[in-house]
């Protein structure tokens, strides 16, 4: 597997996408080439700070950096030597096979389009994120791609969901919902009631519509929205999450008897903790590309980029284009035949 690294995207970069790089090369062996891209000085001294000298790393020189503050158009028109323009670059001349970046995700998105086209019959690209629950981890998607999208995106973005579940979570038959303001398919915007009839048509496993507090008390599988909603949802769990987290260590803190029966609970707070940690899924993958692109968050950490490039390696393996495809195909087909019969 050939997967190439944005060295200087994030928040922390290129330190935490570094330190992420050599914990990948241990825990990773099917790896055979990790590209590194970005200032060439900048990083061989991380490389040197973390002692990491395995053979297959690669250096691909760029001299330009999208700072997370640009705008992404002007980013991709203007700074072509950008350490993310050239990773994904080399997925379209096919030297890597997937590409990973923490850096800007407008970029990201547009970059790949612009660069990579779309595969055939897919109208826009979505990102998938992987949303851990008590029980299980579902998709969402969009998670920020496109803000405005409209019914028959939506329903693409539940076949390109649906199949990602199907191979990266192993669901057989994986239980798509809509997210909504309520149950009744009458109730919602009218891109929502139009994308409910829309997948009510199709052969995929359509629950219905869901609410917000149905996403971690009874997750579907999948669940679809416009990417404004979507991204939304996700930073306000993100953030949910963060705050019950600190406002449960500080009262546990707060006296020697709640430290006491803390100490005693210790093991169980670390499996809760582990389970929600988003780093423990790494990034998000922009499904609907002609190639891999896996968008991770702009703060991770190192294990977070270990596993956003373990989610490109996994990508790889499963082959997720060619099933997306065919899905697609087969369905714009089948409303093609709808249309012409009524």
């Amino acid at each position: 597997m050939r997967i190439a690294l944005d060295a200087m995207g994030g928040d922390y970069a290129p330190k935490n996408t570094i330190d992420g790089a050599a914990l990948a090369l241990k825990a990773l062996p099917e790896i055979e080439k990790l590209v590194l891209v970005g200032n060439t000085p900048v990083i061989e001294a991380e490389l040197q700070r973390v002692g990491c000298q395995d053979s297959r790393i690669e250096i691909f020189h760029s001299t330009e950096v999208v700072d997370m503050s640009e705008s992404a158009a002007r980013a991709v028109r203007q700074k072509k030597d950008s350490s993310v323009s050239r990773a994904i670059e080399l997925v379209k001349n096919h030297t890597v096979q997937a590409m990973v970046s923490a850096g800007h995700t407008g970029a990201v998105v547009a970059g790949s389009v612009l660069k990579l086209r779309t595969l055939p019959g897919v109208i826009r690209p979505a990102v998938a994120c992987l949303i851990p629950t008590e029980n299980k981890v579902f998709v969402l998607i969009d998670a920020g791609a496109n803000p405005d999208s409209d019914a028959h995106h939506m329903v693409q973005f539940a076949i390109m969901g649906s199949i990602y579940a199907r191979y990266v979570l192993s669901r057989q038959n994986p239980r798509v919902g809509l997210m909504s303001i309520g149950e009744e398919d009458t109730i919602g915007n009218e891109t929502t009631k139009e994308a409910f009839k829309l997948l009510k048509r199709t052969r995929l496993n359509f629950y219905g519509n869901i609410e917000g507090f149905d996403l971690f008390a009874n997750p579907v599988d999948v669940v679809v929205c416009d990417g404004f909603t979507g991204n939304v949802v996700l930073k306000t769990a993100e953030a949910a999450a963060q705050a019950i987290f600190a406002s449960l260590k500080h009262q546990l803190f707060k006296n020697p008897i709640r430290k006491l029966g803390a100490s005693f609970a210790k093991g169980a707070f670390q499996t809760i903790r582990r389970k929600m940690n988003p780093d423990t899924y790494g990034g998000s993958q922009l499904l609907g590309v002609n190639g891999i692109c896996i968008i991770a968050h702009g703060a991770s950490s190192p294990l977070a980029i270990k596993n956003a490039i373990r989610a490109a390696a996994d990508s790889i393996k499963y082959e997720l284009n060619p099933q997306i495809t065919k899905e697609i195909e087969a369905y714009e087909g089948m409303m093609k035949e709808v249309g012409a019969r009524s």
